[in-house]
């Protein structure tokens, strides 16, 4: 159920943060008008407006900015992002439309045996698939880059040294499927 405040005669739902403490800390700027006077309050004005609009900004960052995290020096973890050429693998090239490329990934992704799509949001996932005999678990992270066409991909082994080149097959293999189905090149 969402808590609704009433201010200034105006409804503010608890999920609107951002606007609720930008019209509480205008209200506190204007009453203290009549203290500290109209220089003081142009300023507060002027750093209050800062403040709004780098939190809005930083809110609202585009999947361009994301970044994968990086590989450990270890051989076992491949990504898109990677600087070096051991961990480095090619994004996926988007052709079409940047959302049917992302539902086919996902599909895609869920399909391969013992993996689990753990969290999403509409341009990030997270995933992890579990080894079948010893159980090890890798992370698979994906971000969708709509503006530059590309799926950007990452998976790496929690634990031990070597893959035995495991992460970089799972990832060639996703690459495979979805040029199957005509959504990368």
């Amino acid at each position: 159920m969402n808590r609704v405040k009433v201010y200034r005669k105006k409804l503010i739902s608890e999920d609107d943060s951002q606007s609720a403490w930008f019209l509480c800390l205008i209200n506190e700027m204007l009453s203290c008008t009549l203290a500290i006077g109209k220089t003081m309050t142009i300023k507060s004005l002027l750093y209050t407006g800062f403040i709004t609009m780098t939190l809005i900004t930083a809110s609202h960052s585009s999947a361009s900015e994301k970044k994968l995290a990086l590989c450990p020096n270890s051989p076992n973890c491949v990504s898109s992002q990677a600087a070096d050429e051991e961990h480095f693998i090619a994004p996926f090239k988007i052709i079409g439309k940047a959302e049917d490329a992302w539902t086919a990934m996902k599909q895609a992704l869920v399909s391969q045996n013992r993996t689990v799509i753990t969290e999403e949001t509409e341009d990030a996932l997270h995933a992890q698939a579990t080894s079948l005999v010893f159980r090890f678990v890798d992370d698979i992270d994906a971000i969708l880059d709509a503006k530059a066409g590309l799926i950007h991909v990452r998976s790496a082994s929690r634990v031990g040294y070597s893959d035995l080149g495991v992460n970089r097959r799972r990832m060639e293999a996703l690459r495979l499927a979805l040029r199957n189905v005509g959504v990368i090149e």
